[in-house]
């Protein structure tokens, strides 16, 4: 047969293409989807890095104010791993309720599986998405850097005020302290509103400025905006005042928890011996600070923080409580009685104060929260 007859053309073309076929088809596995899916950790396993020291903590993130309402994540953290995630705060009224119903259990579930603030926002909910995966990020953020123990004075801790009412709302400072300097100072709460968010967002930061310049609460009230710089001023001299009795205990504040002992009017304190019952779980005998939820009532939040030492309640106050008009004055007639009663009971059993009922139903979830978080 000559070189150039049809059929040697046919049979040579045909086994040229049978060849390439078999090429491919050795070459395809390659990019097989399993085989590529090998090397993309899954979420949650070996794509999160580890958090915090390895020991079991809970933290509490920033507060960040959404077009709809302040968001604020509190993580526990155990093992290098985020086990729970929860929203203290969350918008709510109207549809906005009705939106973080949906939304906020799948981002706490996303970030107990990612073990990080790397994740998705929720169809429908962006803004609460977004405000959640910044508070869930200051959390960790506070996981990385309050693990370590070591040499009192010289390691850097993070401090919350006391929450301060103003005319135009509540405002809390939160410092950073290292050295015996102030390295970061911010404010948590702050008038919003109408004209207090233009306020606001014109003075917070100057005054956070000013604060770690002066290293101390004495700083000028900015111009316009008077009520707002003397709440942060206050605010700020609470922060120092617990800072600086945490060096003297070798405590730190993590998140939601925090060490000092910065006095309010609405507090109530166990005298030396005083036998408050059980109930506040397994805190550390040394003395544990640590916040309730923030729980929504009829006439505005309420938020407890307690002291536990030895398994008992040493100390009740209420960071926030209803404000304005004759809230005012329930509060300052009911608060310092639901302290005086925590601290008497020893749990969230207690009374309600007659003409506050709603305040005191507020009050006891929030303090069953932070007996709650005591024990874990």
């Amino acid at each position: 047969m000559k070189k150039s007859h049809p059929i040697r053309r046919v049979l040579l073309a045909s086994a040229a293409t049978v060849s390439g076929i078999v090429l491919l088809l050795t070459l395809k596995p390659s990019s097989d989807p399993t085989a590529a899916g090998e090397s993309v950790a899954p979420q949650g396993s070996a794509g999160a890095q580890a958090i915090g020291n390895g020991q079991t903590q809970t933290l509490t993130g920033d507060v960040e104010q959404t077009e709809y309402g302040p968001v604020q994540v509190r993580i526990t953290v155990s093992g290098g791993k985020i086990t729970k995630a929860d929203a203290v705060q969350k918008p709510e009224g109207g549809r906005s309720t009705q939106i973080s119903g949906d939304s906020v259990p799948k981002l706490n579930e996303a970030a107990v599986a990612a073990g990080s603030a790397e994740i998705d926002a929720v169809s429908g909910a962006t803004y609460t998405s977004a405000g959640y995966k910044k508070s869930l990020q200051s959390a960790i953020d506070k996981a990385g850097s309050g693990g370590g123990q070591g040499s009192g004075s010289a390691q850097a801790q993070t401090v919350t005020g006391d929450v301060e009412q103003t005319e135009y709302g509540p405002v809390q400072v939160r410092i950073t302290v290292n050295g015996g300097k102030i390295t970061k100072a911010e404010a948590v709460q702050k008038p919003e509103g109408g004209r207090s968010t233009q306020i606001s967002g014109n003075s917070v930061p100057k005054l956070n400025q000013a604060a770690v310049t002066a290293g101390s609460a004495e700083i000028d009230a900015v111009s316009g905006a008077t009520y707002t710089s003397a709440g942060y001023k206050k605010s700020l001299q609470s922060a120092l005042d617990k800072a600086k009795s945490a060096q003297g205990s070798g405590a730190q504040e993590s998140g939601g928890q925090e060490a000092g002992a910065g006095q309010e009017s609405g507090s109530a304190e166990a005298g030396a011996g005083a036998g408050a019952g059980a109930g506040a779980g397994s805190a550390q005998a040394e003395g544990e600070t640590v916040q309730g939820e923030v729980v929504k009532t009829e006439y505005g939040p309420v938020q407890v923080r307690v002291t536990v030492s030895d398994g008992r309640i040493t100390k009740a106050e209420a960071v926030q409580m209803p404000q304005g008009g004759r809230s005012t004055q329930v509060s300052g007639n009911a608060i310092p009685k639901l302290n005086q009663e925590a601290v008497a009971s020893g749990s969230a059993d207690i009374d309600a104060v007659s003409g506050a009922t709603y305040t005191s139903a507020g009050y006891k979830k929030s303090l069953q929260s932070a007996l709650d978080n005591a024990g874990g």
